[in-house]
């Protein structure tokens, strides 16, 4: 029965994923269906607290952008990219980097990659090297994010294991930069040069190549509201920061029960909440963002996908997990505990059937923890659940194909043998790597 309830686990996640948007939600809505009403299996948990943060946080971002705020980011890095053009392979993985970190969501991403395509091409680099591996940049940034959904949910997930966001970050964030910068490396002279490319050769003589677009940049008020928006939001983030980085910081309450006070201390996950939806309003209130506007915007839509994902997903993977457990902590909890690796490969391969991380760790990181695997080394191999490349199926894969209009980013004949490949490889094992190290040494 095991196999049997495993394969409608994985044919909801395969299908679901095929299919995109939220029918990967909707599909482990059928499947834990079956589950319970004809398997008789018990219903799990939906991770209601991982779903309340990663909302607040999407509220807060959406509001930023109905105020203008996400194009003053994307406004800000194009600058930055437009003043060394000879250097943008090496420039546009960090800038993106940087932008995933601060926005949470590789969403911003899509305002970005025709831009580094098109200071790409004039410069005479191979638009391939910078864009493919901003892409990757961008994987990485999001888990070093505190405030993306994959950290989100790791904390939630590791909370009674006396580690805290500090403890996540001291890790992810050296350990990605070390995989990005090796990653960086592995493209710089990857193909020929951009004028001997037979591809943009051809669609030059057939005049493919489309001159480029550049937006008007943001002037006057609707300057000083996308700025403040921004301002705004970035100082949430690094309170978000301050309180994970001091819990003595955390506000203390008391609860008076049957007589008796009992005191407690708010939790980070709580506080995210809280803060972000704090921030939503300051932007609402003080820059006149539009709540409409929000609602309609790219990253509400985008993170209602999300939401909609990991509560099917996440979901079905609980009542499996719950109804299963003794069978599967016995039966691989040897193997791990003697081949960590394993762990760090696990969460590689869902993350591809899953195109999230946040989902891959809600369905893995409680399995960590139930077989018992330290705090460290489920901190330290967080970085192998960037295995979304992997397939060119991504969003971000195929957009940054898209925007290339030189036809150097590429999806190769035999599937695999796509751009974004070794980038891929390099970054998130190298970054694996480094995260277990670091974590051994700063956790264990």
């Amino acid at each position: 029965m095991l196999f049997v309830e495993l394969g409608i686990l994985l044919l909801c996640i395969v299908v679901g994923a095929r299919l995109g948007g939220i029918a990967l939600g909707t599909l482990s809505g059928i499947g834990l269906l079956v589950f319970v009403l004809v398997f008789g299996m018990p219903p799990g948990q939906p991770p209601a607290i991982v779903l309340g943060m990663i909302l607040a946080v999407i509220t807060a971002l959406s509001m930023m952008e109905a105020a203008g705020g996400l194009n003053y980011l994307v406004e800000t890095a194009e600058k930055l990219l437009r003043r060394h053009p000879q250097r943008i392979t090496f420039i546009a993985p960090f800038v993106t980097y940087a932008l995933i970190f601060a926005a949470g969501t590789q969403h911003v991403i899509y305002s970005l990659l025709p831009v580094i395509a098109e200071v790409s091409r004039k410069a005479g680099v191979r638009p391939e090297r910078a864009m493919s591996m901003s892409v990757i940049a961008a994987q990485h940034g999001l888990i070093a994010s505190p405030v993306s959904a994959a950290t989100v949910a790791l904390l939630a997930s590791l909370s009674g294991l006396e580690v805290g966001l500090i403890d996540i970050m001291m890790v992810t964030i050296p350990a990605t930069l070390v995989g990005v910068t090796l990653g960086v490396l592995s493209v710089a002279w990857k193909g020929v040069p951009l004028e001997d490319d037979p591809e943009y050769q051809r669609r030059l003589a057939q005049g493919i190549v489309a001159a480029p677009v550049q937006l008007p940049p943001l002037e006057g008020v609707a300057r000083k509201r996308a700025v403040g928006s921004c301002a705004v939001f970035l100082g949430a983030v690094g309170l978000v920061v301050i309180l994970g980085l001091f819990p003595g910081l955390r506000p203390d309450y008391e609860i008076v029960s049957a007589g008796e006070a009992l005191v407690g201390k708010a939790e980070m996950g709580e506080l995210i909440m809280i803060i972000m939806l704090a921030a939503a309003g300051v932007i609402t209130l003080a820059f006149k963002a539009s709540p409409a506007a929000a609602i309609k915007g790219s990253l509400m839509r985008g993170g209602l996908v999300a939401i909609i994902s990991i509560l099917g997903v996440s979901w079905l993977g609980s009542s499996f997990f719950t109804a299963n457990q003794d069978v599967i902590v016995g039966a691989i909890s040897s193997a791990i505990t003697s081949y960590p690796w394993m762990f760090a490969f696990g969460l590689f391969i869902l993350s591809i059937l899953l195109f999230s991380q946040a989902a891959t760790i809600v369905i893995l990181a409680p399995v960590g923890v139930a077989l018992g695997l330290p705090a460290y080394l489920l901190i330290g191999v967080y970085p192998a659940v960037n295995g979304n490349f992997f397939l060119p199926t991504y969003g971000t894969v195929l957009a940054a194909v898209s925007f290339d209009q030189t036809g150097t980013t590429r999806i190769g004949k035999y599937l695999l043998n796509h751009s974004f490949m070794l980038p891929g490889l390099v970054t998130t094992i190298a970054a694996t790597l480094s995260g277990l190290f670091l974590a051994k040494w700063l956790l264990a």
